[in-house]
């Protein structure tokens, strides 16, 4: 794992495919990166910076791609809010899905600082994994009609 601070920030000198090129990369690191159970009591306790994670089910399916936004306790917040908090995933997801990421969950992440990068990560990773939860989805979209 590795952090990486205002490493994509546009510049004349990076050119698109070069940038291209970084965000493939973290990627790869993402994907092989090691794989975290989340905990069956208490917080997550894994980073405290920003950065981009994949949350799988206990059978390894991908569940969820997602990034930080910047809060205060980065990863350990946005992951803890997946297990105890009130997150979208959770409220529109797991919980319908009978769905328990603290009964054989898991988690892996990168740290990412810049937030351009953090966006362009989880794009990526979302179209090559195709997980299973997308934002609120179409059904929870007609629900709040």
């Amino acid at each position: 794992m590795f952090i990486l601070s205002g490493w994509l920030k546009p510049s004349a000198f990076i050119s698109d495919d070069l940038m291209v090129e970084k965000i493939e990369s973290l990627f790869q690191e993402l994907v092989n990166s090691s794989m975290h159970c989340f905990p069956a009591k208490g917080r997550v306790r894994v980073s405290e910076k920003q950065g981009v994670y994949i949350v799988y089910s206990k059978q390894n399916q991908v569940l969820h791609v997602g990034r930080t936004d910047g809060g205060e306790n980065g990863l350990d917040q946005r992951l803890y809010n997946h297990i105890a908090g009130e997150s979208v995933l959770r409220k529109n997801y797991l919980r319908p899905n009978g769905i328990n990421l603290r009964q054989g969950g898991s988690f892996r992440f990168v740290n990412l600082e810049d937030y351009r990068g953090r966006v362009f990560l989880e794009a990526l990773a979302i179209g090559k994994l195709c997980p299973a939860y997308i934002g609120k989805g179409r059904e929870a979209h007609r629900k709040t009609r």
